[in-house]
C-alpha cells in the first residue's frame, strides 16, 4: 500500500463504487435504519483508509467496497456482513482497535471484523518470521491450532473471507509473482473447494478461470479460442434447440426463463484432464437452465412440476439415460438440487438440460446464505440440515484430541474435495458417505455396535463381503454375529474417519497390545498426505479452515 493524496478522479471513482454499493444494499436491508448502518460503515472506512492506495493505484476504498458487492451481490448476505465487508481491513491497517468497532457498530459486526482480522494476521506473521529465519513447522502447527479454537462461531466470516479472496484474484495482475503464487496456490488448494461445498458456484467458478489464466494460459487461450469457434457455428443451432421448448412450456402455463450458459474454460480444461479427452469430445459443452415459478408453495408439487417438465422436454428429443442426475430426490450436501439431463438436438448437438424451481435456482448460485434464508422464511425441505450435518462435522473434527494441526488441516482438505453417494437402509432410511465408502463405514454410520460385530452385508438383496464398495442409491443390510468383533485389517480398506475412530477406539479399551499397530496402519496411509498438507502449511493457509465450523443466523 502506497499513501498520496487523492486527485478529483480518485473522489469521483469512490462516490460511483459507493453508488452502485448502495443501490444493491438498499435492496438487501430490510429497514433504512440498517442502510443507515452501511452507510456509516462506508464513510467510517473511507475516512479511515483516506488517502491510502492499492498496488494497483486506485483508492484503498475500493477494495472493501467491491468486498462488499460482491457479499450481498453473488453471496446474498445481509447488512451486519455487509457493514463488516466494509470495515474488515480497518483494524489490521488503521489505528482502530475492535474495540472501537464493537462501540461504533456493536458486539456482532466486532467479531466478524475479528474473525477477519485473525486470519490476515497470522498471515502477515508467518511471512514475517519467514524473512527473518525464525519460522518453524511447530510454531505454525500452534498458530493453526490457536486460530481453530479461537475463531468466532460464525458462518459468515468465511463467507466474507471468499469475497475478499475473489476480489484479490480479480486484481492479481498488480500482485509481484512470489505472492501471486502463493494466492493461486491457497485459491486452488483450499478457497475454490471451499466455495464448492458452500455452494456459492459463481465465486468457484470465476477463481478456478482465474487460477487457470495465469497457471496454464496457453491452455486457457487455446479453450476459450475454440470455445468462440465453437459458439459462432452453432449459437443459432442452440436457439433452434429452444424454441420447441418454449412453445410447449408456455402451451402447459409455466411461468419460466430458459438461460444458455457454455461450460467454463476450467471446467472444459479438467474434464479434458481427468477424463483424456480432446475438446471436440466434451459433448456438454452447452447447457440450458429452465427455471420456474413453482404454482405451489408445497414442496412436493414444486419437485413434481420438475418431473412434469422432464417429461414434456423428453418428449420433444431423445434423452441420454445414462446421463441423467436427479439432484431433486437425493439433493447435494451443500443444498444443492436441479434434474440434470442430456438430450439430443435435431441438428446432432447434445445439450445439458437443467431444471430448477426459481428456489433452487437461488440455492444454486448464492449457495449457503439462501439456503439458510428459505429455512428462515419456513421453507420445510427434508434436506434442510444437511449443511448443518457437514458443519458440525467439521467442528467435531477440529475439536478432535487425536489430531496434530498438520494432520487436521490435511483431514478438512480431503472433506471438502469429497464427492458423496446417498445410500439406504433396509426400511429406505437415507445415508450420506463420501464417495469410496465401504459396507463397514455404512455399517459405523449407523451405530458402533452394528459395526462392531458385523461380518457381512447385502447390498441390493446380494450378499457382499464387509469390503465391498457402495455405489450411489445401493440399500445395503449389515449381517452381524454377537461373537463377532472389530480386526486390524479393517483399518486398510474403511475410508470414514467415523469409522477408522470407532476401530481405534475398540482397541483401546479392549486390546492396547493391538492399538499401537493399528495406529502405525493409520500413520502409514496418511504420511503423503500429511506432508501434503505440511506444505500448504507452510505457504500460510492453514487460517481459513477454523471458518468451515462457522455457524450462525445470516443478517
Amino acid at each position: 500500500m502506497k499513501s498520496t493524496e487523492f486527485t478529483k478522479e480518485d473522489f469521483d471513482l469512490i462516490k460511483k463504487e459507493w453508488e452502485s454499493l448502495a443501490e444493491a444494499a438498499k435492496a438487501r436491508c430490510r429497514t433504512e435504519d440498517e442502510f443507515k448502518v452501511v452507510q456509516k460503515a462506508f464513510d467510517f472506512a473511507n475516512e479511515a483508509h483516506k488517502d491510502v492506495r492499492r498496488r494497483s493505484g486506485v483508492p484503498y476504498i475500493i477494495h472493501p467496497i467491491q468486498v462488499a458487492k460482491i457479499v450481498v451481490s453473488d453471496i446474498g448476505l445481509g447488512y451486519k456482513s455487509i457493514v463488516a465487508a466494509l470495515l474488515h481491513d480497518v483494524v489490521e491497517d488503521t489505528e482502530y482497535t475492535v474495540e472501537d468497532i464493537k462501540d461504533l457498530f456493536g458486539p456482532k459486526v466486532a467479531s466478524l471484523v475479528d474473525g477477519l482480522t485473525k486470519m490476515k494476521n497470522v498471515l502477515d506473521e508467518e511471512d514475517r518470521t519467514k524473512q527473518n529465519g525464525y519460522q518453524t513447522e511447530s510454531l505454525q502447527a500452534e498458530n493453526f491450532k490457536k486460530i481453530l479454537l479461537t475463531m468466532n462461531d460464525d458462518v459468515r466470516v468465511v463467507l466474507i473471507k471468499l469475497a475478499d479472496r475473489l476480489h484479490n484474484c480479480r486484481t492479481i495482475e498488480f500482485m509481484p509473482e512470489h505472492k501471486r503464487d502463493k494466492i493461486l496456490s491457497e485459491t486452488m488448494y483450499l478457497f475454490i473447494p471451499l466455495a464448492h461445498r458452500l455452494g456459492l458456484y459463481s465465486i468457484k467458478s470465476e477463481m478456478e478461470n482465474i487460477w487457470l489464466i495465469y497457471k496454464e494460459p496457453e491452455d486457457y487461450a487455446e479453450i476459450k479460442a475454440e470455445t468462440q469457434a465453437k459458439v459462432d457455428t452453432t449459437g443459432r443451432q442452440i436457439d433452434a434447440f429452444i424454441a420447441p421448448i418454449e412453445a410447449a412450456l408456455r402451451a402447459e402455463g409455466y411461468n419460466f426463463s430458459i438461460k444458455k450458459r457454455i461450460k467454463t474454460p476450467y471446467s472444459i480444461w479438467h474434464k479434458m484432464r481427468t477424463k483424456h479427452v480432446t475438446f471436440d469430445q466434451v459433448y456438454d459443452l452447452y447447457a440450458v437452465r429452465i427455471v420456474f415459478d413453482p404454482n405451489s408453495d408445497d414442496p412436493v408439487k414444486e419437485r413434481k412440476q420438475c418431473y412434469d417438465i422432464f417429461s414434456t422436454i423428453t418428449s420433444l428429443y431423445r434423452y441420454q439415460p445414462d446421463r441423467l442426475r436427479d439432484w431433486i430426490k437425493t439433493p447435494k450436501n451443500n443444498g444443492y438440487e436441479a434434474l440434470h439431463c442430456t438430450l439430443m438436438s435435431k441438428s446432432g448437438i447434445w445439450v445439458e438440460v437443467q431444471i430448477r424451481s426459481k428456489r433452487m435456482d437461488d440455492i444454486a448460485e448464492r449457495g449457503i446464505a439462501a439456503h439458510w434464508a428459505y429455512k428462515r422464511d419456513g421453507y420445510i425441505s427434508e434436506n434442510d440440515s444437511e449443511m448443518d450435518k457437514w458443519l458440525e462435522k467439521i467442528q467435531d473434527i477440529i475439536k478432535s484430541p487425536d489430531l496434530g494441526s498438520l494432520e487436521l488441516l490435511d483431514v478438512i482438505h480431503q472433506d471438502l474435495l469429497a464427492s458423496d453417494i446417498v445410500v439406504f437402509t433396509p426400511k429406505g432410511e437415507q445415508r450420506t458417505l463420501p464417495s469410496g465408502a465401504t459396507a463397514l463405514d455404512f455399517a459405523y454410520a449407523i451405530h458402533t455396535k452394528i459395526g462392531e460385530h458385523a461380518i457381512a452385508a447385502k447390498v441390493n438383496m446380494k450378499l457382499c463381503s464387509l469390503p465391498h464398495v457402495l455405489h450411489q442409491g445401493d440399500q445395503i443390510e449389515i449381517i452381524t454375529a454377537q461373537n463377532a468383533f472389530p480386526l486390524l485389517g479393517w483399518l486398510d480398506f474403511v475410508v470414514t474417519r467415523n469409522a477408522k475412530r470407532k476401530i481405534l477406539d475398540y482397541f483401546r479399551d479392549h486390546d492396547p497390545e493391538i492399538l499401537a499397530k493399528a495406529e502405525d496402519i493409520i500413520e502409514l496411509k496418511n504420511g503423503h498426505q500429511t506432508q501434503a498438507a505440511r506444505i500448504i502449511i507452510n505457504e500460510g493457509i492453514r487460517y481459513i479452515i477454523a471458518s468451515c465450523c462457522n455457524r450462525g443466523r445470516l443478517h
